[in-house]
């Protein structure tokens, strides 16, 4: 049992209780050359070092959107996406790998019961993969719990994760139909598998995946619904026991944010990269000036930074509007909100990318995208992150027809 300052048990006091959010950005800023440098050796070993995990840890990295009752910060979740996005910037990678471990505080502490959340987030720092897409299987073990078995793929930042957030199917004896699982496994019923680094990019963004053989979590930590038919117009219970509001919000959108600010971010790396060869690199006709003083290289410089700036200022924009939502009544965040925010994001993503794929790469030139060069990592890096299966096929599809028929609906009435 823990006191807080004003005496009240069974909360915990905040790691640096006097600390701001842009103390903690301009942390991730200062950290972000020595993530630049050490980029090769992050790919080579598949995660980022330990001592880059020691440094975000003493930093609170892992405690931004961790309830105050439990001894986080409960900042903004758009605090800790510029964080993200900062860390991106320098290694994709090494910002893949964090933000899709230490975002699910938020849904931990949204979606699961009081019981399950002092469990959960008794040791502070929370770092959990989210796997949407259900495996293996689960049975009710005799105390009421329930055994999960199973191999969960991509499992980003589980080298240093905490838990496992995953689906599953539930399998019964008595012939009735399987009926999906969202669960919350603890380390100690898992292990992370060494299968992770021979894709073309993102080799460093410990995307291993996750066995788990035999595990046993108490029931309360599964919930019996599909992760893509979670709704918050009813509330939660995060809305409920914590004071900020953010714990209401809804979590395919906030993970919709989460993608567009590693893309953009990843896009920022890329013009880091550019502008010095803007600088390093003369032109190939007489008189050879620098590219800086080309004015071609200089008009494709200016479309495309405002391109990304764009895509920076739009993805800033949708996390507030994610916000703002999230402050309402309970019932303002709908369906239809969820899904306009996460086609933004969408929106966002692209047109960060095209200022990549249409100007930076093509006019950078052969060298700038040989093996070990910046340019080259981040290319490989964006190249793979648009295969994630949210943004190339569900934001695509799935997400713009159930947007349509909200829309609609709604401008029938």
């Amino acid at each position: 049992m823990t006191v807080t300052a004003n005496g009240v048990q069974g909360m915990a006091l905040p790691s640096e209780p006097d600390v701001t959010p842009a103390v903690l950005i301009e942390r991730a800023r200062a950290m972000a050359p020595a993530l630049v440098a050490r980029q090769r050796e992050t790919e080579e070993r598949t995660y980022y070092a330990e001592d880059t995990h020691l440094a975000f840890r003493d930093a609170g990295f892992y405690r931004i959107t961790v309830p105050k009752r439990y001894g986080g910060y409960e900042f903004g979740f758009d605090t800790f996406l510029q964080i993200v996005m900062t860390l991106t910037r320098a290694c994709p990678s090494t910002g893949w790998m964090y933000c899709l471990g230490a975002a699910h505080s938020l849904f931990a502490g949204s979606m699961f019961g009081e019981k399950a959340q002092a469990e959960l987030f008794s040791g502070g720092d929370f770092i959990a993969p989210l796997v949407n897409a259900p495996h293996g299987t689960a049975r009710r073990a005799a105390d009421g719990g329930w055994i999960l078995n199973g191999v969960w793929k991509y499992c980003s930042g589980a080298p240093y994760a905490t838990h496992l957030i995953g689906n599953t199917m539930i399998v019964e004896d008595d012939g009735k139909p399987a009926r999906p699982l969202l669960f919350i496994a603890p380390r100690d019923q898992w292990e992370m598998l060494d299968d992770w680094g021979w894709q073309l990019g993102l080799k460093g963004s410990g995307s291993h995946s996750i066995r788990i053989s035999d595990g046993h979590i108490p029931s309360h930590f599964g919930l019996e619904v599909n992760f893509e038919e979670i709704s918050v117009t009813g509330g939660t219970p995060g809305r409920d026991l914590h004071e900020h509001p953010q714990y209401g919000g809804a979590p395919a959108s906030s993970m919709a944010l989460e993608g567009a600010h590693i893309a953009v971010g990843m896009c920022q790396g890329a013009l880091d990269a550019y502008t010095e060869l803007m600088f390093s690199r003369t032109t190939i006709l007489p008189p050879f000036p620098p590219r800086a003083e080309d004015p071609d290289f200089q008009l494709w410089y200016g479309q495309a930074s405002s391109m990304i700036d764009a895509a920076e200022t739009l993805v800033l924009a949708t996390a507030r509007r994610w916000h703002e939502l999230s402050e309402q009544p309970i019932g303002a965040f709908t369906a239809e909100e969820d899904l306009r925010i996460a086609l933004t994001c969408r929106e966002a993503t692209s047109l960060a990318w095209r200022a990549v794929d249409e100007i930076i790469q093509p006019t950078a030139g052969s060298t700038a995208v040989r093996e070990g060069e910046r340019l080259e990592r981040v290319w490989r890096d964006l190249s793979t992150g648009r295969t994630h299966v949210s943004s190339a096929v569900l934001l695509t599809t799935v997400a713009n027809r159930g947007y349509a028929q909200l829309r609609l609906q709604s401008e029938r009435r």
